[in-house]
């Protein structure tokens, strides 16, 4: 089998991960110190890294009582308005540290009050520089064009963020989440739910991803992952919103892949719906949920042994390894997606 620059980078991600971690826990009496006179959260991204930022803002709000909401980016650079953004800490995320729009707003919230963080890639990046304090996550250099372990470490600066910022978490557990990370990588390729599932993926036209709450953006992530690498219209969403029409489209062509932690208030829902998507005749596949969701699904591939707050940093990596291995079943290079560049620059 030829190995995909995607499945070596996947790989790459228990090291990662762990050189991330004992980079930035040492910052966390920074961030505290920096967040001291704030009390909401700005998050400032797009694609992969607008999803990490997904995961940030249900950690901030379920675990620190902060509220967190997503900037508008347009807002700074096409409308040029000044927001007043006093008390506001503004956390811009970017795998480069290059993107201009990110950057530039990022700069907007400093000029409208906002106390500033970098979480990147790049140590000597713009962003980096912008920023008041940076989070430089240890990822290495990521050659393929869909992010993996960039994304993962950006979850990592993430869940130490939350962690500087009082979250009522074990920051213990993130210790845990490098060999949790190992162990599904090697749990998932050689479960014969991922050739199961790759087989019944390939004949399919498109697909639904649901999740809620702190998996909600892996869900996105996924169904981003399945878009850019193997071509599939991938619909990422919440179970609720899910439920409130475009259940619909589930059918036996068109399966739904359900993600989420083994604990949390949110699995109950996500059961509820493989049972449902199962029960109309549609194939559900689950990632994670443990034993109670791989009940309930066709198909299900291993999830991380973590809390639910810590789980999103291991959550996505079944499914990188699904997205990988059906795009090379597809006759396609995941590495190279058309029409695709590794820093993408938006106006």
């Amino acid at each position: 089998m030829t190995t995909t620059r995607m499945r070596a980078e996947i790989a790459e991600q228990p090291v990662a991960l762990r050189r991330t971690l004992d980079a930035l826990l040492p910052a966390v009496p920074g961030i505290a110190r920096l967040a001291e006179r704030t009390r909401q959260v700005l998050f400032i991204a797009r694609g992969s890294s607008d999803n990490a930022a997904i995961y940030g803002r249900y950690l901030v709000e379920a675990h620190t009582g902060r509220l967190a909401t997503p900037a508008a980016p347009s807002i700074a650079t096409a409308y040029r308005r000044r927001v007043d953004l006093d008390g506001v800490l503004a956390v811009a995320i970017s795998q480069s540290g290059k993107t201009e729009e990110i950057v530039e707003t990022l700069g907007w919230a400093a000029d409208c009050g906002a106390r500033t963080v970098a979480i990147t890639n790049g140590a000597a990046s713009p962003l980096a520089e912008a920023a008041d304090l940076a989070l430089v996550t240890e990822a290495g250099d990521e050659i393929a064009v869909p992010a993996t372990k960039t994304y993962s470490t950006q979850l990592a600066a993430l869940a130490v963020l939350g962690v500087g910022l009082g979250a009522d978490v074990d920051p213990g557990d993130l210790r845990r989440v490098p060999d949790e990370v190992a162990r599904l990588i090697e749990e998932t390729e050689s479960s014969p739910a991922l050739a199961a599932m790759v087989a019944e993926l390939a004949p399919v036209s498109g697909a639904v991803v649901s999740g809620r709450g702190i998996a909600f953006g892996t869900a996105l992530e996924l169904a981003l992952k399945l878009k850019e690498a193997c071509y599939l219209h991938a619909m990422g969403l919440s179970y609720a919103d899910l439920l409130h029409g475009p259940i619909a489209v589930v059918d036996p062509r068109t399966p739904a892949i359900l993600v989420a932690a083994e604990e949390g208030p949110t699995l109950p829902g996500t059961v509820a719906l493989a049972h449902r998507v199962t029960g109309a005749g549609a194939r559900a596949y689950g990632i994670g949920g443990g034993e109670e969701l791989a009940a309930a699904c066709s198909h299900a591939l291993p999830g991380p042994r973590l809390p639910e707050w810590a789980a999103p940093l291991g959550l996505i990596v079944p499914g990188q390894v699904l997205v990988e291995a059906l795009a090379r079943a597809l006759g396609l290079n995941p590495d190279l997606p058309r029409g695709l560049n590794k820093v993408t620059q938006t106006d």
